[in-house]
């Protein structure tokens, strides 16, 4: 739920959204949310790497978890990485001055990965990982207001890839401390012991 004109505005030094929405088409449709590695499942390790966040939305199907989190759903669902952060952002109740970004499906993303990319933002609008081959990942920090500055309206958002929306912006690429930081899981094979 967004904050109305008439709420009043409190604030947050960080906050974060996890996508977790996907189809997950290589992985037979699966909610990856829920799949597990290592006896634990990929949302427990996405909201681990957020735990300096004051708070947390993911957008994605609800589930029960321990963590002190709110579910939201993009609309219409599946619209993308876009959409998603967009509509997470919307439903943050606090007002952050930065927003972090985490695919649901990024387990070797750590809470120092996060805190580097914070380090790495300042005096920029945000900062994103990067994988070997220097292309950005879904693990990154965006300034809040910056990111409210290149939203698109709400039919723009449909589909659009994460790099389009950040091309305006002043974003800070961050190369994985080791190659699996920046690695994802698109198949089963990505799954070590799968």
């Amino acid at each position: 739920m967004a904050l109305s004109p008439t709420m009043p505005e409190v604030g947050a030094d960080f906050c974060a959204v996890v996508l977790a929405g996907g189809r997950a088409e290589r992985m037979d449709g699966a909610d990856k949310a829920t799949v597990t590695f290592a006896g634990r499942i990929l949302l427990d390790y996405a909201l681990d790497a957020l735990i300096s966040a004051a708070e947390v939305v993911v957008v994605g199907d609800s589930l029960e978890t321990e963590w002190l989190v709110s579910f939201v759903r993009e609309d219409p669902p599946y619209s993308g990485p876009v959409a998603a952060l967009l509509t997470g952002a919307d439903a943050l109740m606090l007002a952050p001055r930065t927003v972090g970004v985490l695919a649901v499906d990024m387990p070797w993303v750590t809470a120092e990965t996060i805190a580097r990319l914070q380090r790495a933002a300042v005096g920029h609008d945000g900062a994103f990982l990067t994988d070997t081959d220097g292309r950005r990942q879904l693990a990154g920090v965006i300034g809040a207001r910056r990111l409210e500055s290149v939203r698109p309206d709400h039919e723009g958002q449909q589909g659009m890839a994460l790099h389009e929306l950040l091309r305006r912006l002043d974003i800070v690429d961050v190369a994985p401390a080791d190659h699996d930081e920046a690695r994802d899981v698109d198949t089963w094979d990505d799954l070590p012991g799968s």
